[in-house]
């Protein structure tokens, strides 16, 4: 049985708040300093902590990002008074509170292990109503802190939307020990197959799974679960290996090769997400004999990732456009959902399958407007709110629709 983990295992608690001008101004301030307010006491105690090692972040829209390693200070500034206490969280400058601005959101995480996390986002952003579903937030942040205990029937289990956020953190999860995975990898030793070939298997080693007969949306997210972990088994194993091959030449430490293995590791992960969900996708869409076309060119070498009936049908001007669909598909959004606007001209309505969790209504108010379906399958239709649910297309009702014609 494969462990997936909860979020207690790497959170003990968080506090959320809305930055007030005081707290981002130099102007303003000279201090880096948040009241210890009672949710901040429950988090770190009454006991004064020094340097506590703290991630900063600051998460932006499309890709933006930056992280910066310090310290933060709990502290009584009032230990020695007889009857008072005032406890303040203090913070030193960095690239992150640079970027800080009255009316963003600023998380403030403590890890199992004892590290501090802060993040800051822009108010309606994705990464926030993303943050705000992992740590089981439902309102807007006031002014002062709210906490959140991480335990007991509050905890988040880290499935597939938990983990695609953790990740968006920078925060490796622990791996899982299950000997199946190992033998199913093994023939692989040190080298990844191809994309396709690595899908097959997380379907071959699914055998109790019917594409044709099961709910598609579970299907399909067995389907990518299990090609994750298989993903991330290999991968810690062939990065294992490299890292203990070490970065040294002649000349000293070979910087230029670090950098570059880590950034292949980075993009090697982005781009077999994408091309497993459309592997997965289409896997479903022949198991249930629905005809497509997948990446063939429309205009201006426009390639959708789908076209039903076929791309035939849709360069047919006698065949009726209502009855043509186009299935997009992105494991992640950011801004690029804009991307499929211009693809097959004669279809109005676009559609979108992601598998990103907690998309901001702002952002699915502005796909609506533009005429873009968003498709979601149903187990990370959770993530979202409950009118944005409504609207909301799952795998299965794609499916109806393209059947329907």
């Amino acid at each position: 049985m494969i462990h997936r983990g909860m979020l207690s295992d790497y959170f003990e608690g968080v506090a959320v708040k809305k930055l007030r001008s005081v707290e981002t101004s130099p102007d303003s301030s000279n201090q880096h300093e948040f009241n210890g307010t009672a949710a901040l006491r429950g988090i770190f105690g009454d006991a004064d902590r020094e340097k506590i090692p703290t991630r900063f972040i600051w998460l932006g829209s499309e890709q933006e990002g930056i992280a910066s390693d310090s310290t933060i200070k709990w502290y009584d500034s009032r230990r020695n008074h007889p009857t008072r206490t005032e406890y303040r969280l203090y913070y030193p400058d960095n690239a992150v509170s640079e970027m800080m601005e009255a009316g963003d959101t600023v998380f403030v995480a403590l890890r199992k292990n004892g590290e501090g996390m802060i993040i800051v986002t822009p108010s309606e952003t994705t990464i926030q109503s993303q943050l705000f579903w992992l740590f089981g937030l439902e309102n807007q942040p006031e002014q002062e802190f709210s906490s959140h205990a991480i335990h007991g029937d509050q905890d988040t289990q880290i499935d597939f939307a938990a983990r695609y956020i953790l990740d968006e953190l920078g925060i490796e999860l622990e791996g899982s020990e299950d000997g199946q995975l190992d033998r199913l990898i093994e023939p692989y030793g040190l080298t990844f197959p191809k994309t396709s070939e690595f899908s097959k298997l997380a379907q071959d080693s699914l055998p109790d799974i019917s594409p044709e007969g099961d709910d598609p949306d579970e299907v399909l997210m067995a389907w990518l679960d299990r090609e994750e972990m298989l993903f991330r088994r290999l991968e810690r194993r062939i990065v294992s290996d490299r890292l203990s091959a070490g970065f040294m030449q002649q000349t000293g430490a070979d910087v230029d090769g670090f950098i570059a293995f880590s950034l292949s590791v980075q993009n090697r992960r982005k781009s077999r997400a994408g091309h497993a969900l459309e592997n997965h996708l289409e896997s479903i869409f022949r198991a249930r004999s629905i005809s497509y076309s997948r990446g063939a060119n429309t205009e201006n070498r426009h390639k959708p990732d789908f076209l039903f009936p076929s791309i035939a049908a849709y360069r047919d001007y006698c065949f009726p456009s209502s009855e043509l669909r186009m299935l997009g598909s992105k494991s992640t959004l950011k801004d690029r959902w804009r991307q499929v606007l211009t693809e097959a001209q004669r279809i109005d309505i676009k559609h979108l399958l992601t598998l990103e969790p907690a998309i901001s209504e702002h952002q699915t108010d502005q796909m609506k407007s533009e005429q873009l379906q968003l498709v979601v399958p149903s187990r990370i239709q959770s993530t979202y709110r409950p009118n944005q649910r409504a609207w909301l297309l799952s795998l299965s009702n794609f499916i109806d629709c393209v059947k329907s014609g």
